[in-house]
């Protein structure tokens, strides 16, 4: 079992979440100005993604963009691992590829305590990604406890590049917030990717 082999039914049997559904959850976070590299980037690869529509194509063009924007606006103090083997838990299914990790940490060269939020790229429809998100936080969560860097609570999002969906799990609560960002609100978007850094 991987992952994305994971489903609602089989966080709470297994993981023993309480999965719940809500909206406005991140409403209250502050849109961040965007740099104009950002904003030109964005510009020039909508198009081709939109034209091309792979998921592969909006991970590069659209997710890691805004990620990198990310990390410039946190000084570099926190590490963006894309496409990262991230073996936590075999038994209980928790390993396999994560397709962004973020961390509380400046080194990109091996992911470090405390892993904070888990973006996961899906092609189009955001919720299939929802399940298998929850269980790479759960993963997570398991990880900062092993390292000494307990965290209360780890984010996630779903997102095809163009739309945001954000998650939260906090104790045995896996939370889904169903509003939905457009990449035209990248500002809103990268103001909650923001707030989920806060210690």
């Amino acid at each position: 079992m991987a992952y994305s082999d994971f489903t609602l039914a089989i966080l709470e049997e297994r993981l023993g979440l309480t999965y719940e559904e809500t909206t406005g959850a991140f409403e209250e976070a502050t849109p961040i100005a965007v740099s104009e590299v950002l904003r030109q980037t964005l510009d020039r690869g909508l198009p081709v993604v939109l034209g091309r529509n792979k998921e592969k194509a909006r991970s590069e063009m659209l997710i890691s963009p805004i990620l990198l924007e990310l990390r410039e606006y946190r000084a570099r103090q926190v590490s963006i691992f894309s496409g990262a083997e991230f073996n936590v838990d075999r038994k209980n299914g928790l390993a396999g590829f994560c397709d962004f990790l973020i961390a509380r940490s400046p080194f990109q060269t091996d992911i470090v305590a405390p892993v904070v939020a888990i973006v996961e790229a899906k092609h189009e429809d955001l919720n299939d990604g929802i399940a298998q998100c929850f269980a790479e936080m759960y993963a997570a969560r398991l990880f900062n406890e092993k390292r000494g860097k307990p965290i209360e609570t780890v984010y996630g999002a779903t997102t095809s590049g163009t739309a945001w969906r954000f998650l939260r799990l906090s104790g045995t609560l896996a939370q889904a917030d169903l509003t939905e960002y457009h990449i035209s609100q990248v500002e809103k978007i990268l103001g909650i990717l923001a707030s989920m850094l806060r210690e």
